[in-house]
This record gives C-alpha cells, sequence and structure tokens, in this order.
C-alpha cells in the first residue's frame, strides 16, 4: 500500500493564491457602473472637452485592467474593452491637441476653424476628426411606423424626422453594423408623430409617457445595453414642445438618459452637461420641399435695416416686445406676420440684426434663419441654452439682450460700433455652415454638429470592462 503523505507546501501555496482570485478578482465582482460626468466651468457651457488622462491611465493599465491581467492572457478583449480603448485613444488625442495647439488626421481636412467663434478650436477640429474617424450609433429596430422609425419632414418640427431619416439612412457613416460595435444607442421614436396621433384622437387621455416609457422597457428587457449603462449612452432627438416631459414621471430611471431638444430649456428641466440643445428648423413642405430657406446674403453695405422681427405674439417676450416695437419704428421693424407683398427671408439679408426673441417656448426657427441670411443674431430669452455651446461661443458672434431690456433695443444695437459690427457679422458668415441641414449630411454641419454633441458626451461617461 502507497503511503499517505502531507500535500506539498507549493501546492497549498498555489491553492490558497487561486482561492483569493476567485473571491477577490473574479469578474463577478465588477459590475458597477462608474460615470464621469464633465463640470461645466459655468452654466453656460453644457459640456467641456473630455479631462485628459492621467499618466497612469495612459501609459499602464487601469486598476480594473489590473485586475483582469490573468484572464487577459488566456483570451480576447470583449467588445465593451476595445469600445473603451478606442474612447480613450480619441480623449487622448483632443488633449493632445489642446495641449500642442495643433491638430492631426489621417486623411486631408479642408476646414480649418477661426479659433474666436470657438471654445478650442483645436480640441473641436480633433474631436470631429475622431468622431468621423471611429464614433458608431446603433439605432433600436424595434417599433413600427408611424410612431417610430418616420417623423416630421417639413414644417416647425422638421428637424425631428430628418435626424431620424438620416441616421438610418444606409448611406449614414455613423450607422453600426451590430450593436456591439456601437458607442452610442438611439430610440428612432418621435414625439411629435406620437402627438399627432393620439392628442387629436383623446387630448383628455394622452398616453405620451406610457408609450415612450413602454419603447424604452422593451429595448431594456430585450438587450443589455440601456442597463449597462442606465441609458446614460442612450439618446432621443425630438423638436417639439412636450418633448422635455418624457422623462417626468421616471426621472430616477432616465437620470442619465441624453435628451436631444429644440426646447432646451432650464427651467423645466433640461440638464446642459447631460442633455443637447437642437436647432430648430421650419422646413417647407409639399409641393415645395427644401432643406432651408434660399441664401440671399447681402453685404454689409446693403443691409439697411436695423433690426428685423416677424412672427406670432405668443409668450410673454414677444408681447413684451410687441408692446414696445410692432410697427413703431422703421428701423426696429417688428411685424406680427409678414406684412402684405414682402419677402420673409429677404428682408432678413437687408437687415443688420435678427431679432430671435423666445416665443411659448425658448427655441424659435428664427436662429437658424439668421444664419442663413448672414444676419447677426440678437438673442432674447431666459433659460435658453444655445445650440452646440460646448464648442461655440456665442458672445464672438451673437448679440445678447435680457428681456427686461426689450425698450432699450434700439439704443442698444445703436452703440454697437460699426468696426465692431462688421466683426461680428463675418463671423455669423463663419459659423453658418453648422446651421446647414444636409442630406446626406456633410463634415461640421448641423446632422455632424448635433452628433458631435452627443459624443462629447459618451467620451464623458465609463462603461465597466468586463462586462460582455
Amino acid at each position: 500500500m502507497a503511503n499517505l503523505s502531507s500535500p506539498s507546501p507549493y501546492l497549498l501555496i498555489l491553492t490558497l493564491l487561486l482561492l483569493y482570485f476567485l473571491i477577490h478578482i473574479s469578474p463577478l465582482n465588477h459590475n458597477r457602473l462608474t460615470l464621469h460626468p464633465s463640470p461645466p466651468t459655468n452654466h453656460e457651457i453644457p459640456t467641456q472637452f473630455p479631462p485628459a488622462p492621467s499618466p497612469v491611465d495612459a501609459n499602464s493599465p487601469t486598476p480594473t485592467a489590473a485586475a483582469n491581467s490573468v484572464s487577459n492572457h488566456v483570451k480576447r478583449k470583449n467588445k465593451t474593452e476595445r469600445i473603451e480603448e478606442e474612447l480613450a485613444r480619441a480623449r487622448a488625442a483632443i488633449h493632445k491637441a489642446i495641449r500642442t495647439k495643433n491638430y492631426t488626421s489621417d486623411r486631408e481636412e479642408t476646414y480649418i476653424p477661426n479659433g474666436c467663434m470657438y471654445r478650442n478650436a483645436y480640441a473641436f477640429h480633433q474631436s470631429h476628426i475622431e468622431m468621423v474617424k471611429s464614433f458608431k450609433v446603433w439605432a433600436y429596430r424595434e417599433g413600427e411606423r408611424p410612431l417610430v422609425h418616420s417623423g416630421p419632414m417639413s414644417y416647425i418640427y422638421s428637424i425631428e424626422g430628418q435626424f431620424i431619416d438620416e441616421m438610418e439612412s444606409e448611406r449614414s457613416h455613423f450607422m453600426a453594423r451590430h450593436p456591439n460595435e456601437a458607442h452610442a444607442f438611439f430610440l428612432p421614436i418621435s414625439i411629435t408623430k406620437i402627438v399627432d396621433f393620439f392628442y387629436r384622437a383623446d387630448p383628455f387621455h394622452f398616453p405620451m409617457l406610457p408609450i415612450f416609457t413602454d419603447y424604452v422597457n422593451v429595448v431594456a428587457k430585450k438587450y443589455p445595453y440601456w442597463n449597462r449603462s442606465h441609458g446614460a449612452d442612450h439618446f432621443m432627438v425630438s423638436c417639439h414642445d412636450w418633448a422635455p416631459e418624457v422623462i417626468k414621471e421616471k426621472r430616477e430611471y432616465f437620470k442619465h438618459f441624453i435628451r436631444v431638444l429644440c426646447n432646451a430649456n432650464t427651467s423645466e428641466g433640461f440638464i446642459p452637461t447631460r442633455d443637447v440643445s437642437l436647432p430648430e428648423f421650419n422646413l417647407k413642405g409639399h409641393p415645395e420641399y427644401s432643406l432651408g430657406p434660399q441664401r440671399i446674403g447681402l453685404p454689409p453695405s446693403k443691409r439697411t435695416i436695423l433690426a428685423f422681427f416677424s412672427g406670432a405674439a405668443h409668450g410673454d417676450i414677444r408681447k413684451r416686445l410687441f408692446e414696445y416695437w410692432k410697427d413703431k419704428d422703421s428701423e426696429i421693424q417688428v411685424y406680427e406676420g409678414v406684412p402684405k407683398r414682402k419677402n420673409y427671408h429677404k428682408i432678413m439679408s437687408q437687415s443688420k440684426f435678427c431679432l430671435c426673441p423666445s416665443g411659448s417656448e425658448v427655441a424659435s426657427p428664427r436662429l437658424v434663419e439668421a444664419m442663413y441670411q448672414n444676419c447677426v443674431p440678437v438673442i432674447i430669452s431666459d433659460y435658453y441654452t444655445l445650440p452646440f455651446s460646448e464648442v461655440l461661443d456665442w458672445s464672438k458672434f451673437a448679440v445678447f439682450i435680457p428681456p427686461k431690456q426689450i425698450p432699450e433695443i434700439k439704443t442698444i444695437l445703436r452703440g454697437i460700433s460699426q468696426k465692431r459690427y462688421l466683426t461680428l457679422q463675418k463671423r455669423v458668415t463663419q459659423v453658418a455652415r453648422h446651421f446647414v441641414l444636409n442630406r446626406p449630411a456633410k463634415p461640421f454641419d448641423v446632422y455632424h454638429m448635433v452628433l458631435h454633441s452627443v459624443w462629447l458626451r459618451r467620451l464623458n461617461i465609463q462603461l465597466p470592462l468586463n462586462i460582455f
């Protein structure tokens, strides 16, 4: 009979090490989401460019990666790890551009931004390069028309339908081939279509909130992506006035969810560090479909009108504007509706300044229309987060007049020197390309700018690395 002997001390040590690994380093113990929102330096800046990786982050494994180093030797990196590594490289490239005051690209670029209109021109340009190079979005395929996968293509809420249609187009450069390769997830549900379909049928039992929440629940149960990030890498796009309301009954559930909204009103729950401000368009419909107004663009020397506004009298700000200026001054031309035998966009092109007062909601198409006519926008609003404020410095090409100073509009605008006006107007012509709608989309146009705003917010979160 063989003699029984005590276990080898080497075998005992190996067993203890294996037990330690199973208890403390197992992927099952690393299932917590870590969010890293980048705080704004002030309330006007929705999202700063992502913080530079520390030397440890840039040159050596993170604590989580180090803990899983044993398993990384015997298996390929999972999809989430590869996605987060791509984002880390993008962050590093952006911060290199900030540090060196230069940008780098593997392709020839045709647009070099004028720095004065941007919070950081080098960071923005490098960030756009990185976005075009790597950003992929998965548009959920669940749901049926008309409420999902379609939206209004003309009139006041048209940017909503145009974005959905471009995002889901097969020619979209940003469409992911599989959800596992996506950096962000798009919910192609149209709030405007829900309102049109249900509100008119029964305005007293209006199911906008349950329909939207049910759609999110469907994709959250079918796929792991919503629960993986608590919705922090998911976004919706809507221009309807009521769109901000979709989260009001479940604010905790949606607290990380990105809402891309025309109604970017901070007094009504819009969070600039999380949400995205969407420019509002008023596109022509049948039979004269268009992607924007005719660009007349008269030179400054032929702009004989000091300021112009034409629109409906809804909202307290416009009522105050009409009280002081409606049909009362040849230099400050304010009308309730377009005068007969006059062309709205032609008058804009003849004006130095275009008044952009908020109406019932903070946003209006006049901001975009002013850009099309190279007219210096005059922002008259409270609580409005302007589109693309994370990269554009609106003070460099727009004028801000608080609603309480509406009686002083003429004095304020007359007080702007000709030299200052020419500078503002020139800068408007340079940033106007960011408010142009193209189909298919082109670099630096409004579609790219909206996606870039989402891209920045995606750069500012980090998913747990040990999930599929």
